[in-house]
């Protein structure tokens, strides 16, 4: 096992490559061991360098309706009339703080994603 940190994004498809070859080791082997070291250096290294931040509002809620195989209506409870629904959906509208407690209580949609962007 030769590991070593990752630098670049060579580095990264470098480790990538190797992490392809030992991905289905046997666990307890020196190879498994070697798997889960070089899946935490791609992990801190995406995270430092290529982090992904909390979904758009109103794409995490489009994503959420796409899962239940919810429609526009289905939001009311959460959103309120349907013209209200249409303007969210349509980024007419801002989320206010009660939508936000609803969507979240009510769908499970984290509140880090509703509240993306706020200021």
């Amino acid at each position: 096992m030769n590991i070593k940190p990752i630098r670049s994004d060579e580095d990264l498809h470098a480790a990538f490559a190797r992490l392809e070859s030992v991905f289905q080791a046997p666990q307890g082997t020196p190879e498994a061991d070697e798997m889960e070291v070089l899946v935490a250096l791609i992990e801190s290294y995406e995270n430092k360098h290529h982090a992904i931040g909390p979904a758009d509002p109103v794409d995490a809620i489009k994503f959420r309706m796409e899962q239940q195989g919810l429609q526009p209506k289905d939001m009311e409870p959460y959103i309120g009339s349907s013209g209200r629904v249409s303007e969210v959906l349509n980024r007419k509208r801002r989320l206010s703080l009660r939508m936000v407690q609803r969507l979240h209580h009510g769908l499970s949609i984290p509140y880090e994603s509703l509240l993306s962007g706020a200021a």
